[in-house]
């Protein structure tokens, strides 16, 4: 399925959060090469934009999902545009390199409602939906949803968190023909590390500490991730569901 070309995805509806750069633009274009109508949300109109330009079957919605009522404006909006809804990858999430001894309420409480609740409330708003079309949610995790990350432990919690939503929601949903799996990602070249505040030298420190731990001696491309989305999301794989699929380079083996 490489370059996702094959249109496995014709005429179905997708929505991809934090569509507007890294994992969520390569998704939204996979899915619109594979023929589905895709709704790309986030934040930054001007980068949703770009990812619009790149595919005349990707529109997108500029919004934060974390606000009240968000959740069933994204499933509106994509439902009155196409008629339907298929598939919903919860893309969008944050990072914060935060030790226990700096730990703030506030940012504690930001990720937890990014990372975990307005997932959940994207899910809930999708529900009616993903059950008539026999669809699927696919969240969007972290190797560090299951691998400690010191120094990043609530980030890590929130990922927790998020592949036991998606293990208990597969599990509720299994006999409403309606599938829930995650990636997980590793070190992915995204600017991920930029919106978390991080300087350009401590990134590149870190990157280069992460791709000397990978075995496979690279840091993931959001391509790579984007590719797997899609195989889960897939109709053809009706029978995988509750799964977490790590994608990192083998980076929790070790």
């Amino acid at each position: 399925m490489s370059g996702s070309n094959t249109p496995r995805f014709t005429d179905l509806v997708a929505i991809v959060t934090g569509a507007g750069s890294g994992i969520g633009r390569a998704t939204a274009i996979a899915f619109a090469e594979s023929g589905a109508h895709v709704l790309g949300v986030g934040r930054r109109k001007d980068a949703l934009e770009e990812t619009a330009g790149a595919h005349a079957g990707i529109a997108v919605l500029a919004l934060d999902i974390r606000e009240e009522g968000a959740a069933d404006t994204v499933v509106a909006t994509a439902v009155e545009r196409w008629g339907r809804l298929d598939v919903l990858v919860n893309n969008a999430g944050a990072a914060a390199v935060m030790p226990l001894a700096e730990s703030e309420r506030s940012v504690v409480t930001g990720l937890f409602d990014l990372n975990v609740i307005a997932p959940s409330m994207l899910a809930h708003a999708a529900l009616p939906h993903l059950r008539e079309s026999s669809g699927s949610i696919v969240n969007v995790s972290s190797t560090y949803g299951h691998r400690p990350l010191a120094g990043g432990a609530h980030y890590a919690a929130t990922k927790s968190a998020l592949e036991q939503l998606t293990r208990s929601w597969a599990l509720e949903l299994a006999s409403d023909g309606v599938r829930v799996n995650a990636i997980a990602p590793g070190p992915t070249k995204t600017d991920v590390l930029v919106a978390a505040g991080l300087s350009q030298d401590a990134i590149d420190e870190l990157r280069a500490h992460e791709r000397d731990l990978i075995p496979t001696g690279r840091l993931g491309d959001a391509e790579d991730i984007a590719d797997w989305i899609l195989r889960v999301a897939d109709p053809l794989s009706s029978h995988l569901t509750g799964q977490v699929l790590t994608v990192d380079g083998g980076l929790e083996l070790v």
